[in-house]
């Protein structure tokens, strides 16, 4: 294993820097929340990330990089499409295709995300990440979003989101700003009651995702330009980076592929499970209650 580490005294491993990177590939577009795993998963193990906020911020840029990454390269002829169609639109003042008003959707679906995000960030990081609350948030939004899809109907597809109807859908995502809660589960559940089919309604989740991972890791960034890495952490932002893009690709194109044919029980059970396990050793006195 020291083969793996950057150097004698480094803030994070390459192999933890990996493992995180592939947690919040998968977590960011599956509906189990990648905010609550990246708590979670440094906090089951002790790792020391999570209390060094410089560091914490610095890979969180990894992270939403190697995520965006991923999913532009997946989505590179959507956005390519939806962009030009958006730049159409304003131009003619108009808007007149199908193209131009979902573009319009994923535009006014940012919003909401946005503006709660940088309104509550400090409340969000300080006082909503205790693994108690993550965990009952797993359980409870599983529940609704299995329920949800069970009864939804689906007979609309992705092309005849309104531009009403995403900002809907926005709203849905800013609620995931509490960790535990999934941004893809939850814009999932509420594109399932606007009546979009699984895969429709997956698809339309991750296109909305990619201007708010942007402007997240943008946001973040700010400090990390002006500062610099903090030292030994060269390796594992680059390790991290890569393993979240190719993690997040692989995820995205399986998913869309599952959901076709599949519905989301393996998600409640998995949600369910890893939420009783939490509050167990919470329980048994193995991890502390907080982060």
């Amino acid at each position: 294993m020291g083969a793996l580490r950057v150097h004698r005294g480094s803030p994070l491993s390459v192999l933890q820097a990996i493992v995180l990177g592939i947690t919040q590939g998968v977590t960011e577009f599956a509906p189990i929340s990648s905010s609550g795993h990246l708590i979670l998963v440094p906090w089951l193990f002790g790792w020391p990330i999570l209390h060094d906020p410089s560091v914490n911020k610095t890979f969180d840029v990894a992270l939403h990089l190697g995520t965006l990454v991923g999913a532009l390269v997946y989505f590179r002829t959507d956005v390519v499409r939806y962009l030009a169609a958006w730049v159409r639109s304003i131009r003619r003042r108009s808007i007149s295709t199908a193209d131009e008003r979902l573009a319009w959707a994923l535009v006014v679906g940012t919003i909401p995300g946005a503006i709660v995000g940088a309104t509550f960030q400090s409340v969000i990081e300080d006082k909503l990440g205790a693994p108690w609350l993550i965990a009952l948030m797993l359980a409870v939004f599983a529940v609704v979003l299995y329920a949800v899809d069970r009864r939804a109907p689906s007979a609309r597809p992705m092309e005849e989101v309104s531009v009403l109807g995403g900002l809907g859908l926005g709203i849905a995502q800013a609620v995931a700003l509490q960790p535990g809660v999934s941004r893809s589960g939850i814009t999932i559940t509420a594109a399932r009651v606007y009546g979009l089919d699984r895969a429709a309604a997956a698809r339309f989740s991750f296109l909305l995702s990619l201007p708010i991972i942007a402007g997240a890791g943008l946001f973040k960034g700010i400090d990390l330009v002006r500062t610099g890495l903090p030292q030994g952490m060269t390796g594992p932002f680059v390790w991290g980076t890569l393993a979240a893009a190719v993690s997040g690709f692989l995820v995205i194109a399986f998913l869309l592929s599952f959901l076709r044919t599949r519905d989301f029980l393996a998600f409640l059970v998995y949600r369910i499970a890893a939420a009783a396990f939490v509050l167990g050793i919470i329980a048994a006195g193995v991890r502390p209650s907080s982060a």
